[in-house]
């Protein structure tokens, strides 16, 4: 079995900043992209921002320039970097990996897994 546990939510002022973690782990082989997205209080959630096993990063266009997603390979572990935060950044943020392969039991298997969120608060 494959947990995600993240750290790093709380409260921060408008202009503040936060890092967000979130390590993956268990009988891992592989995982393909790694994301974060948020839950606003009454709203859907949404994609913040995602990073593929080479790299590559993709944004919200609400925080475009003010987030960093990063990943450690090794580690199993994925951060979000947030910036400059504002008030309508406030949310439950959770990570989530689409394609974790594990071994079980010699075999190997591919399933999504969410982290259990973490609160960010940010007061103006």
């Amino acid at each position: 079995q494959v947990q995600l546990v993240e750290s790093g939510g709380g409260l921060v002022q408008a202009g503040g900043s936060l890092r967000l973690s979130c390590a993956a782990s268990g009988r891992i082989v592989s995982i393909n992209d790694m994301g974060w997205h948020r839950q606003a209080p009454g709203k859907q959630r949404e994609l913040v921002a995602v990073i593929s096993s080479g790299g590559t990063a993709n944004y919200a266009d609400s925080v475009k320039g003010r987030f960093t997603i990063s990943r450690d390979n090794v580690k199993n572990t994925v951060y979000l970097q947030m910036n400059s935060l504002k008030p309508e950044d406030t949310g439950v943020y959770y990570c989530n990996m689409p394609d974790v392969t594990s071994s079980v039991g010699g075999y190997r298997k591919t399933t999504e897994y969410w982290g259990q969120g973490t609160q960010v608060t940010v007061s103006s």
